[in-house]
Order: structure tokens, then C-alpha cells, then sequence
């Protein structure tokens, strides 16, 4: 008479025992503890590529933005540093303005200058980032706000404003003349460039 097995046992002497997935210790995974992984190989598609570095005519242009915004930060400290010159300048403009006017028009004044400088370092800012990260479309937003700031010079200069805040403000803009003309050469230098691999 056989003798009777043993559930979970093998039937032969010697017998490699499976598990309940039926993998022996020379199958995959065996030996490895539950729940472990695998990890996947690696291939040249998965790796994100280099990023270029921007040409060296962008990066100056960048610099020149970031100069100024601190140059745009540093003429709204002056405008209110030069309160006074500017209340004296609209009672030179407007000798017979009572004292709730002057006030007014000091408070506007300041007001416009104040906001207008805190715009300007916002898009200085922006314009640089964007440029720095190589959008084609920066390019073309930098020269538009460029005419904004040279429309914005010659007003300031029909409106009453203290000499300091005026001097700033041409610094400002010579330093955008200057961002907008290495702006022009990059731009000229991709198109001939792309001109040339056709």
C-alpha cells in the first residue's frame, strides 16, 4: 500500500518545492523579497535632452534687462526721496494752485510715477525670463514695450516732473536702447543663420 502524501509535500524524494505561484527558486524574481520591482532600463529616448545655452547676445540682453529693472527701482526710490522738487517744480508751472490743489497734484504725481516704476520692473523682469529661456515671441514684446517707454520719455518731459525723476527716466530708456539694438542683432544673426541651412 502507498504510502499517503503529505499535502505541500513533493511526491519524490529530492523534489524542488514550488511556491503557491508555481515559480521554483531558478524562476524570475525567486529569492527577492514580495512587493519588489524590476527597475526599468534606461534608454537614450527616456533621458530629457541638454538644454543649449542661450547665444551670447541674449545673455547680454538679459543682463541689460535685469539692469533695468534695478535701474526702474532705483528712480522710484529717487521719485519719492525728491517729493519736494517735484511740489516745488508744479508751483513754478502753476504759481496760483491753492494748497488742496498742489496737494492734489502732488499726490498724483508721485502716484503715476510710483505705479508706473513698479510696472516697468514687473515687465523688465518678465522680458528677461522669457528671453533667457530662448521665446521667440519675447523678442518682439521687448521692442513694443521699448516704444511704450520712448512715448512714455517724451511725455514725461511736456509734464511737470523734479529734474532727478527726468534724468532717471533717460537713463532707463538708454539702457532699453541699448537692449533693443542686441535684440536686433541676435535676431538678425538667427534669420541669416536659418537662411543659410536652406
Amino acid at each position: 500500500m502507498a504510502d499517503a502524501k503529505t499535502p505541500g509535500t513533493n511526491s519524490e524524494p529530492g523534489a524542488v518545492e514550488e511556491n503557491q505561484h508555481g515559480w521554483g527558486p531558478g524562476a524570475p524574481g525567486a529569492g527577492e523579497p514580495s512587493g519588489a520591482y524590476q527597475p526599468y532600463p534606461t534608454t537614450e529616448s527616456s533621458q530629457q535632452p541638454q538644454r543649449v545655452p542661450p547665444p551670447r547676445s541674449v545673455r547680454t540682453a538679459v543682463k541689460l534687462m535685469y539692469a533695468g529693472a534695478a535701474l526702474s527701482a532705483i528712480a522710484v526710490i529717487i521719485t519719492l526721496v525728491t517729493v519736494g522738487s517735484l511740489k516745488s517744480a508744479i508751483v513754478a508751472r502753476d504759481p496760483n494752485y491753492t494748497s488742496a490743489q498742489l496737494h492734489t497734484a502732488e499726490v498724483v504725481g508721485v502716484a503715476s510715477a510710483v505705479i508706473g516704476g513698479l510696472i516697468a520692473i514687473g515687465l523688465w523682469l518678465w522680458m528677461a525670463w522669457a528671453n533667457g529661456r530662448g521665446q521667440t515671441w519675447a523678442r518682439i514684446v521687448s521692442a513694443v514695450f521699448f516704444g511704450i517707454n520712448t512715448l512714455d520719455l517724451l511725455l514725461s518731459i511736456v509734464r511737470v516732473h523734479a529734474a532727478a525723476t527726468l534724468i532717471g527716466g533717460i537713463v532707463v530708456w538708454l539702457v532699453g536702447l541699448g537692449n533693443a539694438e542686441v535684440l536686433g542683432r541676435a535676431d538678425g544673426s538667427a534669420k541669416h543663420l536659418r537662411a543659410e541651412s536652406l
